[in-house]
């Protein structure tokens, strides 16, 4: 089949053409000027298709056509109905619109990710569509189109990572997630670490029912299967058990608990009146200049605080060796590893992504969405961390022959 000439009034189209260029309105979108053009297109494409599979081996066999069905085909520039041809075997396969697919355009894929990514709900990318591309996608066609992502979220938790990152940190989020019609808690957690060229990168994302350090050691030990050979020190919280799982799995690794995390759990057990004057003597033992200092300091915090607080303080003492693992470093090192801030800040970014969702459908849902923000937040990975060159030296001197640096 061809277009004909004679099948357009092309005067009428040129003077619509004109008058929806100069409204901004779609020419190929409904009632667009070159609308029924484009049907036509697409009619005559899967004509020509029909007529390439109905060849003399599928006649021969019995094969005939069998009429047509109507379809609705979504565009970037709006919907489109057209007609496609059938076989009675309903064996024909056409390539340019698949069976079953009702969005044409890629690049109308990609803005519907790009905005699932940024957060946005499927009523929200709906009305999106409509009011752009004058053209309506029903909730459950979003869905599909988000679920094309799965395969890529799979094959990016099971990549290859390094045998070495220098420095790792730890943590978990919370959210809740539709099971069985009613809604459960999950976490879901994340390894941030940074490579030996001081680049920053997302190593993993699990889901679990709960933090515990028995998963921790579970999600280690895949990092292992993944490539992972060292790493040269991990930042953590204070989760019970959490350093030993990690010390199992990479005996040589220095261990950080979050020192924030430490000050937040044990203000919860002073009272309010307390809390401005026992900061203030708190302050001067992780900010000391060195180890000793900061012992001097804490023999004075437990002095002055001891009685009053002994849980505190012995939480301070049991922890001491995981809590101080950064005085062996110099400041620009122990700036990245006393808290566990650097993953937190991720998460306050991903959090800007889900803060919209009450609750996900599932844990899949949930991966997708924090995997397609983490593609937008890494966009920004795109340089060492500060100073990188002089850290990495140090790290080298302080890990002899496990940080190599690459040098000509």
């Amino acid at each position: 089949m061809s277009i004909k000439e004679n099948d357009f009034d092309f005067e009428s189209m040129k003077d619509k053409a004109l008058e929806q260029l100069r409204s901004g309105a779609s020419l190929y979108g409904k009632n667009g000027a070159f609308a029924p053009l484009m049907k036509k297109f697409l009619e005559a494409a899967l004509e020509a298709e029909m007529e390439g599979h109905m060849d003399e081996v599928e006649r021969s066999s019995g094969n005939r056509r069998n009429g047509k069905s109507s379809k609705q085909i979504r565009t970037s520039d709006g919907t489109i109905d057209i007609d496609t041809p059938r076989d009675r075997r309903s064996n024909f396969e056409p390539q340019l619109i698949k069976k079953r697919e009702t969005i044409l355009a890629e690049s109308l894929e990609k803005k519907i990710l790009g905005m699932y990514g940024l957060g946005m709900s499927l009523r929200d990318i709906s009305n999106h569509i409509k009011e752009m591309y004058d053209t309506d996608i029903s909730h459950s066609t979003l869905s599909s189109i988000t679920d094309k992502i799965i395969p890529e979220v799979k094959e990016w938790q099971s990549r290859s990572l390094d045998s070495l990152y220098t420095i790792v940190w730890m943590d978990a989020m919370h959210y809740k997630v539709k099971e069985d019609h009613r809604f459960v808690s999950r976490a879901v957690y994340n390894i941030l670490g940074v490579d030996r060229n001081g680049h920053k990168h997302l190593l993993g994302m699990y889901v679990s029912e709960n933090e515990g350090a028995n998963f921790w050691l579970s999600v280690l030990t895949d990092l292992q299967n993944r490539g992972v050979e060292d790493i040269l020190i991990a930042c953590i919280d204070n989760l019970k058990g959490f350093s030993e799982a990690i010390q199992s799995v990479f005996p040589d690794t220095e261990v950080q608990t979050c020192v924030v995390h430490q000050i937040r759990n044990s203000l919860k057990y002073v009272a309010s009146k307390d809390q401005k004057e026992f900061m203030n003597d708190l302050k001067p033992v992780y900010r000391a200049d060195t180890l000793d200092l900061a012992g001097l300091r804490m023999d004075e915090l437990q002095d002055k605080w001891g009685e009053k607080y002994p849980v505190v303080i012995d939480s301070w003492r049991r922890n001491w060796e995981r809590l101080t693992t950064y005085f062996r470093y110099d400041k620009s090192i122990r700036k990245l590893i006393y808290t566990t801030n650097t993953i937190e800040g991720f998460h306050r970014q991903v959090r800007k992504v889900t803060k919209t969702k009450g609750a996900f459908t599932s844990d899949m849902a949930l991966l997708k969405l924090i995997y397609l923000a983490h593609k937008n937040i890494k966009k920004k990975w795109t340089m060492p961390l500060a100073n990188w060159g002089t850290t990495a030296q140090k790290l080298a001197i302080w890990f002899p022959g496990r940080m190599v640096l690459d040098l000509q």
